[in-house]
């Protein structure tokens, strides 16, 4: 199929990792709850892979808290989603236009591409026309024997670099934040975490 890349937005209710998976893989936007209890199964079958060196927390504790459908995935989230699925699935990096591949080494025969701009993922799928509906879109691409999927690998690249241009990211390290139940700004995710440490306040939305 020749068309376009598009970036698929999966709405921002911290599961967006989750469901852009979803749509990527089985085209369903809402496939979080799911997929959150096909990780904490694969983490509890496993607690000498995933150990808490691995992990950061202890494994039933980790179990729990990747079930919170407040908790964000990340890397190790999709590192096990691409051997559940049996695909690779590429994760386009806006700040950087990083690629971060996960499945790699497993040589799957398919890939699914997702953007991410410092605190969400978007699904990226292949349409034949700009105003073409999304059951029209192609999410799923064959890996090549030089383990590229072909010309939607630098349709996607130019679609990231051009988000890029458009500082259509957040750089996480000094964004500035401010809690939605008591409005007081913090700087960056760590500023954020020690914030919501403290109070227990997790609503927190950027402004510039």
């Amino acid at each position: 199929m020749e068309g376009i890349i598009f970036r698929r937005v999966i709405p921002s209710d911290n599961s967006c990792l989750f469901n852009a998976v979803g749509y990527v893989m089985d085209n369903n936007k809402n496939k979080a709850p799911e997929l959150r209890q096909v990780i904490a199964a694969t983490v509890a079958s496993d607690p000498v892979k995933y150990n808490e060196a691995f992990l950061g927390k202890p494994n039933a504790e980790y179990c729990a808290w990747i079930l919170d459908s407040e908790k964000w995935g990340g890397a190790i989230e999709l590192s096990i989603l691409a051997d559940h699925y049996g695909r690779e699935i590429a994760a386009y990096d806006i700040q950087t236009t990083r690629c971060d591949l996960y499945g790699q080494n497993r040589r799957f025969s398919e890939r699914v591409m997702l953007i991410y701009d410092g605190l969400h993922y978007d699904a990226l799928a292949m349409s034949p026309a700009e105003e073409a509906p999304e059951e029209f879109d192609q999410t799923i691409f064959a890996v090549r024997n030089d383990r590229t999927i072909g010309p939607a690998e630098g349709l996607a690249l130019n679609l990231v670099k051009e988000q890029q241009r458009k500082r259509s990211y957040t750089d996480i390290a000094n964004f500035t934040l401010r809690c939605g139940v008591c409005q007081i700004g913090v700087v960056g995710e760590k500023g954020a975490a020690e914030h919501a440490q403290a109070t227990g306040h997790i609503n927190f939305q950027e402004f510039r």
